[in-house]
């Protein structure tokens, strides 16, 4: 494995951003115990600012506490014995994951049943910067440091109003901690589990009066399942800020490794006879990430203002079947500067928040030359009133440019796109709240979809535009608590690459598609020591348009659902989960004529900790039934990717 560099280089032209958002409450902010999360975290801070950042994108005011979201806190992922992110947001959000193609520990999310593009389909931010990849991966979330991470945010539904390009399923926020000031704190925690696996990650977080300093680093080894499947990921997150009453500004790096093998998809007769066989031995991939963000934000009177500067580089290798090796290299630059103003009246209170997004990004072959670039420019403007305290409503537009060029697919293109949303949502009595959501969200095709299509040279495919539609419900307070959302998305040029068209598929524009079902999360405390949570999703995606008018689409499960159990005595804590998924229709079956669907499973996972002064030891374990299930596969019974057998760990953790 290299070594952590730093070797950046100029980002060839300029670049704006522009972005027409409305406030998100019901599903596009923080759930309203996000309020009674910054509370509890200021009295242990009360000498830093409190970042909380929100739909707004802003640190929330608490006259528009958000309604709606799935907030998962850092004891959640603790007492659960998760050791990376995308693990979280699947097994204690209850979003849906398939088995990763390529790379180790990032499952495939998808939210509102996008199938194999659901990964595209949402926004995915670490403290306000995008990690979602422009290059059709998934987003490196095992390369963030779990240790570091306050709280994870999810938003399902519609957000390309304040976050843009893919966020029509919806968007997750990662906020990491903050050291306290005048202390240190750290933690060092080892590992060890089933197929080779060892692990090591330490974290340490310094305060001083208006300076604070912090750091991550986690290396893991694992032989994993299947054969052909070794990984090797190494990261390391550090970050500088200074502080006052009036603001913070500083300085993040973010640096990933890995390496991994390439196992490939199986037949079903040879799942059947060994799912952790390989018929690829000799395929292998790996990455190189560094980011370097610099953040500020700063109170002047009745005004906020805030911004980010992010710059990635990433260098991907793979080589197949022993052939050389492909070396492909991407960056990216992002700026967000914007505004805010509250303006509080005796039954009113209202909040203008405007901006601009800036983004760069290219792609390139190992000589350096650029191969393919996109430059987005977009403006925002939301406006949220309160009314009475009971009453909110919330208005938006964006709108956005991306000028497209490509040496090898011979285009250079310009595509503009609109997004809008229209919010309301009312306190029927304190512990009742209904709401409701209409709004466009968008997606643009990625320089990847537009080099593989059946379009002629010079052509580029259509933005994807949906049309929105959520109406639901808040019951309860605090510990017991549910939400009930209805949902609908319309779309129009779904993005999606179509198996087949051609000798071999290709990225295409589908016909008319339609999203509709139910979301239901709920939370309740049963006594002192044990608390329940569960997510339940029904959603039905079909063709509206065109020669499959009416056929499903594939790779989407009508029912998922999940539950986690846990218990807690002090010392002690244990908790058991549940997740199941519904048959869903193999990647290749647009007409619905395969005489077979994906099996449904049902999976279980749990964990018991001990805590002995500042020591806990864990075991862990998922897939306790060792069963044999696939969640990804592209062929009429076969494509198979097969998901993890049986797999326990052993962690021992020191917090100092």
């Amino acid at each position: 494995m290299k070594h952590f560099t730093l070797s950046w280089r100029l980002v060839a032209g300029p670049a704006i951003a522009a972005s027409a958002v409305l406030s998100a409450f019901p599903s596009q902010v923080v759930a309203e115990q996000t309020a009674s999360d910054v509370t509890a975290s200021g009295a242990a801070n009360s000498n830093l600012m409190p970042v909380v950042v929100t739909a707004s994108r802003f640190p929330n005011d608490p006259a528009f506490s958000p309604i709606g979201a799935t907030v998962i806190s850092a004891d959640d992922i603790r007492n659960a014995g998760i050791d990376n992110v995308n693990e979280a947001i699947r097994k204690l959000g209850g979003v849906y994951g398939r088995q990763s193609l390529a790379g180790p520990g990032d499952y495939a999310l998808d939210m509102r049943g996008f199938g194999s593009n659901g990964d595209q389909n949402m926004v995915i931010l670490i403290d306000g910067v995008r990690l979602s990849e422009n290059e059709l991966s998934t987003a490196l979330l095992s390369s963030v440091p779990i240790d570091s991470v306050e709280r994870i945010e999810i938003i399902r539904g519609g957000s390309s109003v304040l976050y843009g390009d893919g966020a029509t399923g919806g968007t997750i926020q990662i906020i990491t901690k903050r050291p306290t000031a005048d202390a240190i704190h750290g933690t060092v925690i080892g590992e060890i589990g089933s197929y080779g696996l060892r692990s090591g990650r330490a974290s340490v977080a310094k305060g001083w009066d208006g300076f604070a300093l912090n750091a991550a680093y986690s290396k893991q080894r694992s032989d994993n399942y299947r054969d052909n499947n070794k990984s090797d990921q190494e990261n390391f997150s550090g970050a500088a800020q200074w502080f006052s009453n009036q603001g913070r500004f500083g300085l993040r790096i973010d640096l990933a490794r890995a390496n991994y093998g390439l196992p490939g998809s199986l037949s079903m007769a040879q799942f059947l006879a060994n799912p952790r066989q390989t018929a690829n031995p000799k395929d292998y991939g790996s990455y190189d990430s560094d980011r370097i963000t610099a953040f500020f934000e700063r109170k002047l009177g009745t005004f906020d203002l805030a911004a980010e500067l992010s710059h990635r580089e990433k260098i991907s290798r793979s080589s197949y079947g022993g052939a050389a090796v492909t070396e492909v290299h991407s960056r990216t630059t992002q700026f967000s500067p914007r505004l805010r103003q509250v303006a509080e009246g005796r039954l009113l209170k209202n909040e203008v928040v405007t901006g601009i997004d800036y983004s760069e990004w290219q792609i390139g072959n190992i000589n350096g030359s650029s191969d393919a670039s996109q430059t987005a420019r977009a403006a925002y403007v939301r406006d949220e009133l309160q009314i009475a305290g009971n009453t909110r409503i919330a208005l938006g537009a964006r709108h956005e440019v991306f000028d497209k060029k490509s040496v090898i697919g011979g285009y250079d293109k310009g595509q503009g796109v609109n997004a809008w949303d229209a919010q309301v949502s009312h306190a029927v009595v304190p512990s009742v709240r209904i709401f409701g959501k209409a709004g466009q969200s968008y997606r643009l095709p990625t320089a990847d979809e537009n080099g593989f299509t059946a379009l002629a040279t010079g052509q580029i495919l259509k933005p994807q535009t949906s049309h929105d539609l959520e109406f639901g419900a808040t019951l309860g307070e605090a510990d017991n608590n549910a939400t009930l959302k209805w949902f609908r998305h319309r779309l129009k040029d779904e993005l999606f690459f179509d198996p087949t068209v051609g000798a071999f598929g290709a990225n295409v524009n589908l016909d008319p598609t339609k999203r509709q079902g139910i979301e239901l999360e709920a939370s309740a405390r049963l006594n002192q020591d044990f608390s329940l949570k569960a997510n339940f999703q029904h959603v039905i995606a079909t063709f509206t348009g065109g020669p499959n008018s009416g056929k499903e689409m594939v790779l989407v499960p009508k029912n998922t659902a999940s539950a986690r159990l846990n218990w807690n005595d002090g010392s002690q804590t244990a908790n058991v989960g549940v997740l199941w998924a519904d048959s869903q229709r193999y990647g290749s079956d647009f007409s619905n004529t395969c005489n077979a669907r994906m099996p449904s499973y049902t999976t279980f996972d749990a964990r018991y900790a001990v805590r002995v002064s500042a020591w806990e030891f864990a075991l862990t374990g998922s897939n306790l039934t060792n069963k044999d299930y696939f969640s990804q596969a592209f062929g009429c019974a076969g494509g198979i990717y097969p998901d993890s057998g049986r797999t326990v760990k052993f962690t021992a953790r020191y917090d100092f």
